[in-house]
């Protein structure tokens, strides 16, 4: 099995009903200690998308975990710069 189905398996263990992303990750972290935060969410998509069956409320909480989680890492786009049009040049007499 490899590292992400190992993780995938223990996230889906440790997501009980009520539980919030945080306390699945520290979970998770308690059961693999070398694994990063990245490869927790990496693995909660993973048992969402994996094939294996998930019950409604658990896969609720995974994927609350997955995107609550992913989102928090992303760094935020700059605002996009208004584009400056060249002023015509007035003509000399």
């Amino acid at each position: 099995m490899s590292k992400i189905e190992t993780l995938a398996a223990a996230v889906s263990t440790c997501a009980v009903p009520g539980s919030k992303p945080k306390e699945i990750i520290a979970a998770v972290r308690e059961l693999h200690p070398e694994a990063s935060k990245k490869d927790v969410v990496r693995a909660a998509f993973y048992a969402l998308t994996g094939g294996t069956p998930l019950d409604g409320e658990k896969s609720l909480q995974i994927h609350d975990l997955a995107i609550s989680e992913r989102v928090a890492d992303e760094v935020p786009a700059k605002p996009a710069t208004k584009v400056r049009k060249a002023r015509a040049k007035k003509p000399t007499a």
